[in-house]
């Protein structure tokens, strides 16, 4: 089992819902990309899931195409982001790490090679966006000789028919999109997705998260209510774009917003 399964697992146990962080990395530097992932974890966060820079992320709203934008300007690639994950398993072996992206990076190196790299770092599971499961043959085989879960997305408009074939070949859990259109831009109701969540149940014994649309406290503890996992990105990256200029105030910016939606979680329970 990897460490995503063993950790909703251990949550299940105490009954409780997950809470998984987003950031870019590389946005802000390497160095406060690290600092993040740390101090998210000690504020709450039960897996980081971080995004690899591209240059034309379709699924993502300003915010974090802005970060994307940001990081590239810094000079960060695909093995400066393995390196981060590197470095934070040489004092965290426990917290789950899954990267967010896009395919043509990991055809770029070849998926046997993206997938070896990314488990050699000490990665997870990887979330590609753009690459449907029908269409991830080669991928899948590469993921999964290396035990990284594949964790694919179901958006509100999937039928049950493919949302079945999308849960069958999903690991780790399955990415429920709260809303129709980017992240960012508009805000999830718990009572829809809940729906959604319910018919998801159905099709596989996985985890479900939702991400999309999940800012504060409140939402996160009204969205705890009818998942699994609460998924979080936009609000956190916006720590980044606020405070560009000094860096260094980002984890602790961070920590403060990760112990608000933890809490908030955990008030559903």
């Amino acid at each position: 089992m990897s460490r995503i399964g063993e950790r909703f697992d251990a949550l299940k146990a105490d009954g409780r819902k997950a809470l998984v962080c987003f950031i870019t990395a590389g946005d802000g530097g390497t160095e406060t990309t690290l600092a993040a992932m740390h101090a998210m974890v000690e504020a709450g966060a039960d897996i980081i899931e971080l995004g690899l820079p591209f240059s034309d992320p379709m699924a993502d709203g300003p915010v974090i195409q802005l970060s994307s934008e940001r990081a590239l300007g810094r000079q960060t690639r695909v093995d400066d982001v393995f390196s981060v994950v590197r470095q934070f398993r040489d004092s965290n072996s426990e917290t789950p790490v899954i990267l967010m992206g896009y395919t043509n990076p990991i055809e770029a190196r070849g998926a046997a090679k993206f997938a070896g790299d990314a488990a050699a770092a000490g990665v997870d599971g990887i979330i590609t966006v753009d690459l449907p499961p029908e269409e991830a043959g080669d991928v899948l085989t590469a993921f999964r000789a290396e035990g990284i879960d594949p964790v694919f997305l179901v958006a509100p408009t999937t039928t049950a028919e493919r949302a079945q074939a999308i849960c069958n070949e999903s690991g780790g859990f399955v990415y429920f999109v709260a809303v129709k259109g980017v992240t960012g831009t508009r805000q999830a109701t718990a009572a829809d997705v809940g729906v959604h969540v319910e018919t998801l149940r159905k099709a596989t014994s996985l985890p479900v998260g939702v991400g999309f649309g999940i800012r504060d406290a409140e939402s996160a503890k009204a969205m705890a209510g009818v998942c699994d996992a609460v998924i979080v990105g936009s609000a956190l990256v916006e720590c980044f774009a606020r405070s560009e200029d000094s860096p260094h105030e980002i984890p602790a910016e961070l920590a403060r917003l990760v112990r608000e939606l933890r809490a908030g979680i955990d008030a559903a329970a």
